[in-house]
């Protein structure tokens, strides 16, 4: 057996319900986390006051994976290319600061991944990358009921219509790095 390398990184690609479960299929993924970051108002926020996209925070994940089975690199260009990084402030139809594309680096090391990992998907996209870089200063763990929203509601409307064709594509492009 060998010695796990655990490490975190932490992104926001539109509603979190989406990206919480894109993250969940991949090998060396430990445990992705739903919660908020990059606000600006004391305390921490709730659902409700995100949805508000007065606080300024977005709709994020947190993502514990083994490097030794995924890298860094690897989980920022899954990201990239399983929601879109060129509309600013939305994702389909969530519209709104909160569903900004955001990467939220912990270190330097981590912040230059995402600077080459985006100079390099550029290419692949009609209009420009808008993906937010920016330091990690608090991340706040999402209520309860939005932890594994898409295993626990599958059938829900939301899941079905949105989240499920975003799944259809992971396994197209990624059929090889899933559980």
């Amino acid at each position: 057996m060998t010695n796990k390398n655990l490490q975190v990184a932490t992104v926001g690609g539109g509603c979190f319900w989406c990206t919480e479960a894109v993250f969940q299929e991949l090998k060396g993924v430990e445990k992705v986390v739903s919660g908020y970051s990059g606000g600006d108002v004391p305390g921490h926020p709730t659902y409700r006051e995100i949805c508000s996209g007065l606080t300024g925070h977005a709709e994020v994940v947190q993502i514990s994976f083994d490097a030794n089975i995924i890298s860094y690199e690897d989980i920022l260009f899954i990201f990239m290319t399983t929601h879109d990084p060129t509309t600013m402030n939305k994702q389909g139809a969530d519209v709104g600061t909160q569903y900004r594309s955001v990467i939220y680096y912990h270190d330097e090391a981590q912040k230059q991944i995402a600077e080459t990992v985006i100079k390099k998907v550029a290419d692949y996209y009609d209009n420009p990358i808008v993906t937010e870089i920016s330091p990690l200063e608090i991340f706040y763990e999402a209520e309860d009921y939005h932890q594994n929203y898409y295993s626990n509601n599958k059938e829900q409307g939301y899941c079905s219509f949105v989240i499920s064709p975003k799944l259809v594509k992971l396994r197209k492009l990624y059929g090889d790095r899933l559980k």
